[in-house]
């Protein structure tokens, strides 16, 4: 495999400092709020270990043996249903424009679909506009209202799609 290529494989335990990294580095870009978001989550320091439970997996985007982004899918906290949620989603600028976007939300649902979940919820931000863009284009619809309780009270761009 030529140096030069992004990989998308499983988290490993040794990422997590660095996924720690990206999520705090791209919410801190995005100039959104650092509390009710991931950026306070001590989940974002763990993320190996969050996703060690049935129905969860998380991915890492790598390129030169450089983490440079990831994401993960779970059951939908609070909720009561069969809804997972498309979760930490982040890229460094270098990893972004390239498609690897729509590659990791392809992998992510084809995973959930998988698990047996019958649609795909997610959260963001209004001015991360690339990502919301990103979803459209990936199927995802508009909601009017959060769904379950993620705790990121600060994120206020629901959306859902059917698996």
């Amino acid at each position: 495999m030529s140096n030069n290529e992004f990989i998308i494989r499983e988290i490993q335990q040794k990422d997590n400092a660095a996924l720690a990294k990206v999520v705090r580095n791209v919410i801190l870009e995005m100039g959104a709020p650092t509390v009710g978001t991931a950026y306070e989550d001590k989940a974002t320091d763990q993320l190996f270990e969050t996703y060690q439970k049935e129905r969860a997996i998380y991915f890492v985007l790598e390129h030169d043996q450089k983490v440079v982004g990831g994401a993960g899918i779970a059951q939908l906290d609070n909720f009561d249903g069969n809804v997972c949620e498309l979760q930490k989603m982040y890229f460094l600028p270098e990893a972004r424009g390239k498609g690897l976007g729509s590659k990791m939300i392809t992998i992510c649902l084809e995973k959930a679909k998988e698990f047996g979940f019958e649609s795909c919820y997610l959260e963001t931000l209004p001015y991360m506009k690339d990502a919301v863009k990103l979803y459209k284009k990936n199927g995802f619809q508009n909601l009017d209202k959060a769904m379950g309780n993620t705790c990121h009270y600060s994120c206020d761009v629901w959306m859902i799609k059917e698996l």
